[in-house]
């Protein structure tokens, strides 16, 4: 094994982590780190180095994703996963700790707790941060557990890291129940609603804006489309004692040709929200039926995740956190696990608000209550 790492680090460029480090200095280890999409070899290099360490892994770097398994033969097997990309940089890219009653380094504003600032480190460095430690540093785990640290999740689906693994190794993503490091306040969002997008679209007849009876504008004709969509009432949709509230929503209105000309189509983007019950082809139905009678286009359509609060090992989970969860109003990659018939719920350190924002940051107290409750979980 060591002998296999020195051939490794002669072959590539490695920055040190410490993964035995507290949870707030890898956190900013991490943070410090670039790795944008597309752009994630060094940290993916930094985190694989680490993992080879342990011995009782089993690690796979595959393009620039890690998975590590342990391999105890225990009676289940569970994923933590978490992306390693970020978005672009918004002159946040270095970590800065910020103390209680100070202001960020991005625009002054006064955080009431400690925080640890940069690009990243709420969307996901500090999940990635707890799931890491977990790894090198729970030896018996009571489950069989799969890290996976993937790519590109910030971009196009076909890029993603779990999309190319699914693709080429399929049984590495093998498991009971998932766990997935995104940004939820540290507490339990379980499943996640599925998302479509359309465009809803009018025709008309073109003619000169002076002789404006000669012709039928289309923009004028998507009034009805405004009308359902303000009339519509989204439905409130039950699933394992958790509410899902479902959207229809008016996202952009296109149309016209020029100043002098009446138009002869419109379109208005929808975006639906739909409880992880409904497939895609029945969300795709419901449109239909809502806006009947116009020309309906779909743009694209991710079904949603199912909480799977009944799988054992998302029980004793949810029984770790007094029984706290809430339904996930969002879409995150636990759809790509429940497509795969391994229920998902997300987990992880920071505020979702701050994903992507120019002040984005984490709160040191929700990096420790996170590796807290995974640490417990993960250890029996």
């Amino acid at each position: 094994m060591k002998k296999a790492l020195q051939d490794y680090r002669s072959r590539v460029d490695i920055v040190a982590l410490n993964p035995h480090a507290d949870i707030v200095a890898l956190t900013t280890d991490l943070v410090n780190i670039p790795s944008v999409s597309g752009n994630e070899a060094a940290l993916a290099n930094a985190i694989f180095v680490e993992l080879s360490k342990c011995d009782w892994l089993e690690v796979h770097r595959f393009k620039n994703s890690v998975v590590a398994k342990t391999n105890l033969d225990k009676a289940s097997r569970v994923i933590v996963a978490g992306h390693i990309d970020t978005v672009p940089v918004a002159d946040n890219e270095a970590a800065v700790f910020v103390s209680g009653g100070s202001g960020l380094p991005s625009d002054g504003t006064v955080v009431p707790d400690d925080v640890v600032f940069g690009l990243g480190s709420c969307d996901m460095k500090g999940g990635v941060a707890v799931a890491l430690r977990a790894a090198v540093t729970i030896e018996n785990p009571q489950f069989d557990v799969t890290y996976i640290f993937y790519e590109c999740e910030e971009v196009d689906s076909e890029r993603n890291g779990l999309t190319l693994i699914a693709a080429e190794h399929p049984e590495w993503l093998a498991a009971d129940i998932a766990v997935l490091l995104e940004p939820s306040n540290a507490n339990i969002e379980a499943g996640c609603q599925g998302t479509l997008r359309a465009k809803v679209s009018t025709v008309g007849t073109r003619a000169h804006s002076a002789r404006s009876w000669l012709g039928d504008n289309a923009i004028h004709n998507l009034g009805d489309i405004l009308a359902r969509l303000n009339s519509y009432v989204p439905a409130k949709v039950l699933i394992d004692g958790l509410e899902y509230r479902e959207g229809l929503n008016a996202v952009q209105v296109s149309g016209g040709i020029a100043g002098n000309v009446i138009p002869d189509s419109a379109t208005v983007e929808v975006n639906y929200r739909y409880a992880p019950s409904t497939s895609g082809a029945q969300a795709e139905a419901h449109i239909r039926e809502v806006f009947d009678g116009f020309l309906v286009e779909f743009v694209d359509n991710a079904p949603g995740a199912m909480p799977g609060l009944d799988r054992p090992a998302l029980a004793d989970l949810v029984s770790r956190v007094g029984g706290k969860v809430a339904p996930k109003f969002g879409w995150t990659d636990v759809a790509r696990f429940s497509a795969m018939g391994v229920p998902a719920v997300n987990l992880g350190p920071g505020d979702p608000g701050l994903a992507h924002s120019r002040n984005e940051h984490v709160s040191v107290a929700q990096l420790k209550q996170c590796e807290e409750t995974v640490f417990d979980w993960l250890k029996g």
